[in-house]
């Protein structure tokens, strides 16, 4: 399934190969501790290690404006994102949009079984990669009928993206073809929780450029 990504202005349809969820990537270690206790509070196992690199199915990654998820259990997360083809390098925008429920149980099946939306829009690596850690990203949800702040927070609170690029063997990986890495987010204002609408932008406050996204999720019913 090719992906109608855009650079520069310009299409660039990618046909990924590989699709990568890395976890646990925060750099502050009282961030990740937050994190972990806070998912603790939703029966989610802590890591075997930090950070951990999910591999996920490449169709996943989708462009479109609606998911769907089965129950009502699953939430959307803020990250950055990296594409690599062809020996380029770009930087998108996308959310981790997990199970909550069977995170308790699977990390790495909660992880697979739902879609990752991400922005059309890509940035060229190269024009900022100098100020990687001062690129802004934020996301909401949708609540009551207004739009809440759910997350914020820059590129520097995670794991530099240069030990998550090696720690992944991305670049090995995209002699396949193209791939995509998901890098990590920030903790959630009032707690991870779920919500029919979500709303992420990515922001480079040098150029005041930014990226944006929003998506809603469609219930699909659980039966048994």
């Amino acid at each position: 399934m090719t992906l109608d990504f855009r650079a520069d202005g310009a299409p660039l349809p990618l046909d990924l190969q590989h699709l990568i969820v890395a976890g646990w990537t925060g750099r502050d270690a009282d961030a990740i501790a937050h994190h972990i206790e806070e998912l603790a509070a939703l029966g989610v196992p802590a890591p075997s290690q930090t950070p951990l690199y999910y591999r996920v199915s490449a169709p996943l990654l989708t462009t479109a404006p609606v998911i769907e998820a089965v129950g009502e259990a699953s939430s959307g997360e803020v990250e950055p994102l990296i594409v690599e083809v062809d020996g380029k390098r770009y930087l998108g925008l996308a959310s981790d949009h997990t199970d909550r429920a069977l995170e308790a149980h699977s990390v790495a099946m909660s992880k697979q079984v739902c879609a990752k939306p991400c922005a059309t829009e890509l940035w060229p690596w190269d024009e900022v990669a100098d100020r990687l850690e001062e690129i802004e990203l934020e996301s909401w949800i949708e609540e009551d009928g207004a739009w809440v702040p759910y997350q914020s927070g820059t590129i520097a609170a995670i794991r530099p993206l240069a030990d998550l690029i090696e720690g992944s063997r991305i670049s090995e990986l995209s002699k396949d073809g193209p791939v995509a890495m998901l890098c990590g987010t920030f903790g959630a204002k009032g707690g991870v929780r779920p919500a029919a609408k979500f709303r992420m932008e990515m922001r480079d406050p040098k150029t005041g450029r930014s990226i944006t996204h929003e998506y809603e999720t469609r219930t699909l019913p659980e039966v048994a």
